[in-house]
């Protein structure tokens, strides 16, 4: 038996052993699938719904207990985990009313009548990223299962716990045996087994552009269908008219939170030269107040990175000669912690500014004008996520029409609601994901046509 010892990434010590799934478990459990699968499709709609909705139901009546994994295993603040674990509860609760509105078309034709119809995919493998590891599995399994589909789901190596946990709840909600299995793992062995087993046909991938390019090769040597969500380094475009106490005092959050490890992190800061000095001034104390702490601590606003690897990646951008204007604070002691921090690099292509660091430090730079502003935002492989600051309700729609990216909020710094469609564009990723058309992706499309001659 293979397994990967965890760590508390406050404090650096190990704490449980989760054994790895090996290739013969992870062939085993998609048979299982299989046959789960069409019982599954066989239910009414309005069974399959109430059973999502018994499944939120378990979810809800154990936020405390997913949070509290969350935090041992991953680091994060006790109150951003609750909100986690509620967001899962969320997210199958919406989507709980999806097979009941699965429609198809009738379309008009000669000779006859045409239908068409949402038929389930079958086997959906979803591999989950480190950094967000309930929420965004619930992102994969959710609206999968709404659709009629089985779900095969496995969780990041390091953070597997809250999934193996609502691998378990979906089983006391009453969700049939081989239905949603979470099985943890190498993605080198569970992972590319997903992606090379035939009976799994269609593969849902959160984590790197670098990985995703991968998954995406593999896919394609059985034209099965991929949904990605990459890499992102997002601008937070704040100009000369803007709120600027505001847009300063949000700022740290849009890129902090979870310590800086989230692809919509607005890890640039580009700010308009005339209020640029400004700016800077109010951004400063902003920074100085997040609350960098014990994970448990229910003041604690962002905690520790997720691991010592993780650490020494981030740690390299910045060197020390790194052109630091100001830090925020952090505890010293065991653990993975990093301090946040605020550069202002010299060059638009200091790798500061270029390349995702995914942790808590962030790029500040002046532009000129609107144009310049739009050019400086897109000048990325990523667009992800991003923000506007502006009063002039006109260049707030110019720019958000400019800016070459799948998510954007004006005067504000939020990127996810289950509700609205998600994903990116270039690099960031192929296809979107939440929002009411989020079961397009795990459905088919099955034209009928009945002669009346």
């Amino acid at each position: 038996m293979t397994t990967t010892t965890l760590v508390n990434p406050a404090d650096a010590t190990p704490f449980r052993d989760v054994e790895q799934t090996s290739l013969e478990q992870v062939d085993d459990a998609i048979a299982h699938a299989l046959s789960a699968q069409r019982a599954w499709r066989a239910l009414t709609p309005a069974a399959r719904g109430a059973a999502l909705r018994d499944f939120a139901k378990v979810v809800d009546e154990h936020i405390e207990d997913l949070a509290a994994l969350e935090v041992i295993n991953s680091g994060h603040p006790i109150t951003q985990a609750r909100w986690e674990a509620g967001h899962v509860r969320d997210v199958l609760t919406y989507y709980s009313a999806a097979p009941e509105r699965m429609i198809g078309k009738q379309i008009p034709v000669a000779g006859g009548i045409d239908v068409t119809f949402l038929e389930p995919i079958g086997i959906v493998g979803v591999i989950v990223p480190w950094n967000f590891p309930m929420t965004i599995a619930s992102w994969g399994f959710a609206p999968a299962l709404a659709a009629g589909n089985a779900v095969v789901l496995k969780p990041a190596e390091w953070t597997p716990l809250t999934a193996i946990r609502l691998g378990e709840l979906a089983l006391e909600a009453g969700l049939p045996e081989g239905l949603f299995q979470v099985l943890p793992g190498k993605g080198s062995v569970v992972g590319n087994r997903f992606v090379t087993h035939e009976d799994v046909r269609k593969i849902v991938f959160t984590g790197s552009t670098e990985v995703g390019k991968q998954v995406m090769a593999g896919c394609a040597a059985q034209v099965k269908p991929v949904t990605l969500e990459l890499g992102g380094k997002s601008a937070n475009v704040v100009f000369a008219d803007a709120d600027l106490e505001k847009a300063a005092a949000s700022a740290p959050y849009a890129v902090f939170e979870n310590a800086g490890q989230d692809c919509c992190a607005r890890s640039r800061i580009l700010v308009e030269r005339s209020v640029f000095d400004r700016f800077m001034e109010l951004l400063e104390p902003a920074v100085k107040g997040v609350v960098v702490g014990a994970p448990g601590d229910e003041a604690t606003e962002m905690g520790p990175l997720v691991s010592k690897t993780h650490f020494d990646s981030v740690s390299a951008f910045v060197p020390d000669d790194a052109p630091i204007a100001f830090r925020g604070s952090a505890p010293s002691g065991p653990g993975y912690w990093f301090t946040p921090t605020v550069l202002t690099p010299a060059s638009r292509t200091d790798p500061a500014v270029t390349e995702e660091i995914f942790g808590p430090v962030v790029a500040v730079l002046p532009f000129d004008d609107e144009a310049d502003g739009i050019e400086l935002a897109n000048a990325s492989i990523y667009g992800l996520s991003g923000s506007i600051w502006t009063r002039d309700i006109g260049r707030a729609l110019r720019v958000s029409r400019a800016i070459e990216s799948g998510n954007l909020s004006v005067n504000s710094n939020s990127s996810v609601r289950y509700s609205t469609p998600f994903g990116g564009f270039k690099q960031s990723g192929l296809g979107r994901e939440l929002g009411p058309d989020a079961l397009d992706a795990f459905t088919e499309t099955k034209n009928v046509f009945i002669s009346t001659d």
